[in-house]
C-alpha cells in the first residue's frame, strides 16, 4: 500500500510539474516591438514603456525605431515591412507615427495572415505590410475600455495613452484580439506608390527609402523584374530618377555584386539586404552627391545598355 502512496504521489508530483510549465508557457508575453517619430531626446517613448511595464512588469518591450522623420508615414510603413517578418508569429508592433492625432483618423489594431499583430492609427502605416503578410482582420479600438485609466481628456499622445496602453495588454494576455474592439470593416487607408515593373526592356520602380547611415538608395525593383531584363553582374545600366514626374538624375553605372568592384567614389547598381536593386557610391553618399531622396513621389527607370 505504502508503494502505491509513494507511485501515486511521484504521478501527481510529475503532473504539477508540467501543468506548472504549461500556465509558465500561457503567461509569457510575446514581445512587443514599438516605433514611432518621437527621436529619444525627451520623455515620450519611456513613457511608453512605462505604461506597458504598469500593465505587465514581466512584459519584454524592444524598439524598432524611434527616429522615423517627423510626420513620414511612408518611413514607419517601409521600416515595418522592412522588419516585421522577421519577428515571430504573436509579435505585438506598436507603430505611432500619428500627425493627425486626435482627428477623426481611426485607432486601429491588425491582425496579419502571418499572426502578427499591428496597434497603430489608419493614416497609411500598413500600405506596405498589407501586401506582404496580407490582412486577416482589423479592429477598431474601443477606447471605452483600452485606453489608460485616467487619460481620457489627452488627446495628443495617443501612443501612450492608447496605443502602448493596448499593444502591452494584448501582448501580455490581458486580452485577446477579439476584446480590442469591434471588426472594422472598411479598407484600410493606402498610400498610393509606383510598384515594380517591366515595360519594354525598361524596368520601373520607386525609391522607398534611404540606407540613411550611407546615402545609399534603395528602390522596390526586385530579382524577378531584373532577371526580366536579363540584366547580369558588370552589365552597365542606364539609371533615371525622377521627383514627381521631374528627372533628377540620369547616369550609367554597372551591375556589381559589392561596393569595391568599382573605385572609391564611383556609381554603382546591387542587390541590397531585401534583395532589391539600389545605387551607391563606393565610400560615399550617392543621395547626397545627387540629391535623390525617398518617398512615394520618387520614382526610377532602369535598362540596361550592353
Amino acid at each position: 500500500m505504502g508503494k502505491k502512496l509513494r507511485t501515486l504521489g511521484l504521478v501527481f508530483l510529475m503532473l504539477m510539474i508540467v501543468s506548472m510549465g504549461v500556465l509558465a508557457e500561457a503567461k509569457s508575453n510575446n514581445a512587443l516591438v514599438i516605433q514611432t517619430d518621437f527621436g529619444v531626446k525627451d520623455g515620450a517613448v519611456s513613457a511608453m514603456k512605462g505604461v506597458a511595464f504598469g500593465v505587465d512588469s514581466d512584459i519584454r518591450v524592444f524598439d524598432l525605431t524611434q527616429e522615423i522623420p517627423a510626420y513620414n508615414i511612408w518611413e514607419a510603413s517601409y521600416r515595418l515591412m522592412q522588419t516585421a517578418p522577421y519577428w515571430p508569429k504573436g509579435t505585438v508592433f506598436v507603430s505611432v507615427v500619428d500627425p493627425g492625432v486626435g482627428t477623426e483618423r481611426k485607432s486601429i489594431v491588425v491582425k496579419t495572415k502571418t499572426g502578427q499583430f499591428f496597434v497603430t492609427p489608419d493614416n497609411g502605416t500598413l500600405t506596405l505590410i498589407s501586401e506582404i503578410m496580407g490582412i486577416a482582420e482589423v479592429r477598431e479600438i474601443d477606447e471605452n475600455v483600452n485606453r489608460l485609466p485616467g487619460s481620457k481628456d489627452s488627446y495628443t499622445f495617443f501612443g501612450r495613452d492608447v496605443y502602448a496602453y493596448t499593444g502591452a495588454r494584448l501582448a501580455s494576455g490581458k486580452i485577446s484580439y477579439e476584446q480590442v474592439g469591434p471588426v472594422l470593416k472598411q479598407d484600410l487607408v493606402k498610400i498610393p506608390y509606383q510598384k515594380a515593373s517591366v515595360n519594354g526592356n525598361v524596368a520601373v520602380g520607386t525609391i522607398p527609402i534611404l540606407d540613411i547611415q550611407y546615402g545609399n538608395v534603395w528602390t522596390n525593383i526586385g530579382t524577378d523584374v531584373v532577371a526580366k531584363l536579363g540584366i547580369k553582374v558588370n552589365d552597365i545600366l542606364k539609371v533615371q530618377v525622377f521627383q514627381a514626374g521631374k528627372l533628377v538624375y540620369e547616369g550609367q553605372m554597372p551591375f556589381a555584386n559589392t561596393f569595391g568592384d568599382v573605385p572609391e567614389g564611383k556609381p554603382l547598381a546591387y542587390y541590397n539586404s531585401l534583395m532589391e536593386l539600389s545605387f551607391a557610391l563606393n565610400m560615399d553618399s550617392f543621395s547626397t552627391v545627387n540629391k535623390v531622396f525617398s518617398g512615394p513621389e520618387w520614382s526610377v527607370k532602369v535598362e540596361k545598355v550592353n
